[in-house]
């Protein structure tokens, strides 16, 4: 089939999908230092984050704003549509003010989850959909729309997952992507239902594949076949359970195998540097392994060891201390304990004072810094 004029699409959620790997906790410099890897690496578009979503995507797209030089890709900002009876001006104004000239908006497919999860009405949902994406792209962005569980809510209610599609696209999305969520899709299966997506339709159609049926690749090729012109997937597969789809697989299938120009031939070759490869294992190792003991003793500019290096007296690095410090303490802890719910209270506190002042750490006068003294108490006694 034809390629569409601004070419076959590779879309990398490394930095969102990927960061959701059980382990994997990526400061903001690793994001950004990552983005640029990815670039040079030749893929269209980037999502970086949930601006809004938590202070350290929102941080990364402002500090992408002004560090962030990409020759290659388009940053893309991730989000959900408006809020049932909500505001599309309101709801969307991280998105609008993310920076990123295109937006991936995900919502819902399977009739099941808008009555039940949204609690709202099948047409409340279409309006949502429409009034994001018709504001976005009055806004001047690009916008994707990622149907979450369409495979799902295909089988289920097929005209129903196809009308949320088609009030995307004529509303102004660029690309309707069909989301394998739970991963549960075999190959056969989803190019029936892209092909019937893109005759029934007439849109742009994208895949997203998780991989919990060992499929994600396959389902990906498969629905390339049928008709899809956008894939999604991640460096390496990683994501949350088991992964997405993996890029450094799927890629080098579909431009040597089936001919989609995905990257030049030089960038091809790049697909497994070291350099590349020790990215990401970097930003693994000095914040996977690190215990809370030591995490806090950094926080204090205590003992600081050759693994992780002390703190500087920076926002940024004291926001991504305190993220590492949060994921490696409640990785520790048992659901439903008093350390659980005292931790799961200070994240966002903590993150917060990191952002308005980096000293805290040292001023033992400082709440913030009682609170850390409290986080130590109640950690020496796991």
């Amino acid at each position: 089939m034809s390629t569409p004029a601004d070419g076959f699409h590779v879309y990398d959620t490394t930095l969102r999908d990927g960061a959701q790997r059980e382990g994997m906790s990526l400061s903001v410099n690793d994001k950004l230092a990552i983005a640029r890897h990815l670039d040079d690496l030749g893929v269209g578009f980037i999502e970086g984050g949930w601006p809004g979503a938590n202070p350290k995507d929102t941080e990364f797209f402002r500090r992408a704003q002004t560090e962030l030089k990409l020759s290659t890709a388009q940053l893309t900002a991730f989000g959900s549509t408006r809020r049932p009876g909500g505001d599309a001006v309101a709801d969307l104004a991280p998105l609008r003010e993310s920076g990123a000239g295109v937006v991936c908006m995900v919502a819902k497919s399977d009739v099941r989850h808008v009555e039940r999860a949204l609690r709202t009405t099948r047409d409340e949902n279409l309006a949502m959909i429409r009034d994001s994406v018709a504001h976005l792209r009055a806004e001047g962005q690009r916008v994707f729309l990622d149907a979450e569980h369409f495979f799902d809510g295909y089988r289920d209610n097929r005209d129903y997952a196809l009308e949320v599609l088609r009030t995307a696209y004529d509303a102004g999305a660029e690309v309707v992507a069909l989301c394998d969520t739970n991963g549960g899709m075999l190959p056969s299966q989803v190019a029936d239902v892209v092909d019937d997506v893109v005759r029934s339709t007439g849109a742009r159609v994208g895949i997203h594949c998780h991989n919990d049926t060992g499929c994600a690749v396959a389902n990906t090729i498969a629905a390339v076949d049928a008709g899809a012109t956008h894939v999604q997937g991640t460096i390496n597969g990683y994501g949350e359970r088991t992964g997405n789809c993996n890029l450094t697989t799927v890629i080098p299938n579909l431009q040597l195998k089936l001919g989609y120009g995905c990257l030049s031939g030089e960038q091809l070759t790049a697909l497994t540097p070291g350099d590349f490869a020790n990215v990401m294992r970097q930003a693994r190792l000095t914040r996977k392994d690190l215990s809370p003991s030591r995490l806090l003793a950094m926080l204090r500019r205590a003992s600081p060891n050759q693994e992780a290096p002390a703190l500087a007296e920076d926002d940024n690095d004291a926001l991504d201390l305190i993220g590492m410090l949060y994921d490696n303490l409640m990785r520790d802890v048992k659901p439903g304990s008093t350390a659980a719910a005292l931790l799961a209270k200070l994240q966002v506190p903590l993150m917060r004072v990191a952002l308005q002042d980096s000293t805290f750490f040292t001023r033992p006068g400082h709440p913030a810094r009682q609170l850390l003294d409290t986080v130590a108490e109640t950690s020496a006694r796991w």
